[in-house]
């Protein structure tokens, strides 16, 4: 008598051999000790640069923070305008591109535009990416900088009043490093909130119009609360790239050591001082800007912890 194959049903539910069971636990295995290196690796940085940032913390300690003088001749360090430079370039840029981007990842994940269109624009959008940012920085001193001196002299001559334009339009200053660096967080949030939306199932979507819901109400009500985790994990990974950024910052905030509220006024970032004195530093110089890189960390640490918190209240939420 012929044996008969085995059907899908003893296929599906049959127990697992003990070669399948092994390449499982192997693969847990490795994907732990990538994750658990990953861990490593973060400790093992903030360990030297603490260890690099230890005399300096002993010799200022917290008045490191609130202080304004950076004077290398006299050993004197401080670096809260450049505390204020990095929050502030990174607030104003995530604002503006948050704003843009997730209006850009709604218009290219909803039926707005024919298909290849679509695809069109989401490959220029992601293009920005691949840019360098030296060339970001190249291009707001050749472009961004001159079309913005008629705009700020305006600005300055008619409503120089107001606190955030108080200060002859020089060049280079906090506004265009903060649009610059607009630009170039639009295609991490764009991409990041795009592939958000697109993840929220169909049914959803299907039984948001059932209940009579407009498109836009749909969107507002329905879609973007159950993107909300993809959305601002994004826009937090963009604030961290805003904080850390480096040379298109440098390029274009003056790197002044002050503290103004004006929009036109130089400014500094933790980033730009490091790039900018690190290679010609020497004795407590060194470990002083090993702790300005120490409390970049911190800052991004808090950062990304308030997002964490944010994002499981919304996840409970809905």
């Amino acid at each position: 008598m012929a044996l008969s194959a085995p059907s899908n049903a003893e296929r599906v539910f049959s127990p697992p051999s003990a070669r399948n069971r092994q390449i499982d636990i192997g693969f847990t295995a490795l994907t732990q000790a990538m994750a658990w290196a990953i861990a490593a690796l973060l400790i093992a940085i903030v360990a030297v640069v603490g260890e690099r940032a230890l005399p300096a913390i002993g010799t200022y300690g917290l008045g490191f923070l609130v202080s304004s003088t950076w004077d290398p001749t006299r050993d004197e360090y401080g670096i809260l305008p450049m505390i204020f430079g990095t929050l502030a370039t990174s607030a104003i840029g995530l604002a503006l591109s948050s704003f843009i981007g997730v209006g850009t990842a709604v218009f290219l994940s909803e039926d707005f535009l024919p298909l290849p269109i679509r695809n069109v624009l989401v490959f220029l959008v992601e293009l920005l990416a691949a840019i360098p940012s030296v060339v970001y920085g190249l291009w707001g001193i050749f472009v961004l900088i001159p079309l913005l001196k008629p705009v700020e002299r305006w600005l300055y001559a008619h409503l120089s009043w107001i606190p955030l334009f108080s200060s002859t339009p020089t060049g280079p200053g906090l506004l265009p490093a903060s649009l610059v660096l607009t630009v170039m967080l639009l295609p991490i949030i764009t991409a990041i909130s795009r592939d958000a939306l697109a993840a929220v199932p169909a049914e959803l979507r299907q039984a948001a119009y059932a209940v009579g819901t407009t498109r836009v109400e749909a969107l507002f009500g329905v879609l973007i609360p159950a993107a909300f985790s993809g959305i601002v994990g994004g826009i937090m990974l963009a604030l961290g790239r805003a904080m850390g950024e480096t040379m298109a910052v440098t390029l274009l905030i003056g790197n002044a050591s002050n503290i103004s509220a004006s929009l036109f006024a130089p400014a500094s970032t933790i980033s730009s001082l490091l790039a900018n004195q690190f290679a010609e530093a020497s004795g407590l110089q060194v470990s002083a800007l090993m702790y300005a890189a120490l409390v970049l960390f911190v800052l991004t640490l808090i950062v990304n912890v308030f997002a964490q918190i944010i994002v499981r209240r919304v996840q409970q939420k809905y």
